[in-house]
């Protein structure tokens, strides 16, 4: 069964950092490009950072200079660095695995996603 699995999200004050892990099961993530989505209470999910194959990473504006997307093929992961959390940023953050020039909807598997929560 092909799984990604999100974790690392928790409470974090504005200002502060955390790291998200994407753990895949099933099949070797360095054969797929993969993607850090997030969605807001009450907002649609958006995309966040990409990073393909070859480690060419992508940031959409408000993640660039703040979050770094990483992969550890040896571990099978993927990670985000997030730096400098604001009260914004609090969401579910998925990732999945697919093209980093195709749609939200071109991607997967989903997993259950990990909450982070920027509050003071």
């Amino acid at each position: 069964q092909l799984q990604l699995v999100e974790s690392g999200g928790k409470p974090v004050q504005p200002g502060g950092s955390l790291r998200l892990s994407c753990a895949a099961s099933g099949f070797t993530l360095e054969n797929y490009a993969i993607a850090w989505f997030r969605q807001p209470p009450g907002m649609e999910r958006e995309g966040v950072s990409c990073i393909d194959m070859y480690g060419i990473a992508r940031y959409v504006d408000f993640a660039k200079g703040r979050f770094t997307i990483s992969r550890d093929n040896a571990k099978n992961t993927v990670f985000l660095q997030m730096n400098n959390v604001q009260f914004e940023d609090t969401a579910i953050y998925y990732c999945a695995a697919g093209d980093c020039s195709g749609s939200q909807d071109e991607f997967g598997p989903w997993g259950q996603g990990t909450q982070v929560t920027v509050s003071s």
